[in-house]
């Protein structure tokens, strides 16, 4: 049986180890930017990844969190290639274009490795005399420890208005490496608006 400390560390570090939940450490507001009105109108989810197949995903997980929330959300990959989104001027031309009103944009800013170390203990009896020692001692248990490690992700999230070409709010979150990507964009989008919210941006 194992002890009950390590039983509660591997607990703690499966948890630890499932939270994807996005932490934003820094956030920006445009100081004279008024709330954000984009009820019924098109804004488009970009997603900045090499991997076009990760940044499908990731649009169409931000685009149906966007229309969910009164907007009509775009999959910028639906209107503009891969190739032609380090072109911004010609990216933002096709994307008002087809009608998007503004946009949410999110990359990956770095990916650093994060080592954890749980310490070792020991579970068994207690012992005051060789006596005891010599019946309870080999019962004696000792966990040696071990190291966990955890891919931490720092995200960009950037808010534009595309009609006048205007960065409204930008964050910036910290999250360990989800499983699926789509459902991470979603808690990241919904905790960017919470923040959004918090400064008066989004009613």
């Amino acid at each position: 049986m194992l002890p009950r400390c390590f039983l509660a560390l591997a607990l703690t570090a499966c948890l630890a180890s499932c939270t994807t939940t996005p932490t934003f450490r820094t956030t920006w507001r445009a100081p004279d930017a008024g709330p954000i009105e984009y009820a019924g109108k098109s804004v488009a989810a970009i997603f900045i990844s090499a991997e076009e197949s990760t940044r499908r995903v990731a649009e169409d997980a931000l685009a149906r969190e966007l229309s969910a929330h009164g907007t009509h959300g775009v999959a910028a990959y639906t209107i503009v290639p891969l190739a032609d989104l380090k072109d911004e001027a010609g990216a933002r031309v096709k994307l008002r274009a087809a009608g998007c009103d503004g946009a949410v944009v999110m990359r990956v800013t770095s990916r650093e490795l994060e080592i954890t170390s749980y310490p070792g203990a020991y579970s068994g009896f207690q012992y005051s005399s060789f006596s005891h020692y010599s019946c309870w001692g080999w019962s004696m248990a000792y966990d040696p420890g071990y190291l966990r490690a955890d891919t931490v992700l720092t995200i960009e999230t950037l808010v534009y208005g595309l009609e006048d070409d205007k960065l409204l709010w930008a964050g910036t979150s910290e999250s360990y490496e989800p499983l699926r990507i789509d459902e991470h964009v979603i808690d990241l989008a919904r905790a960017a608006a919470e923040e959004m919210k918090k400064v008066g941006l989004l009613r």
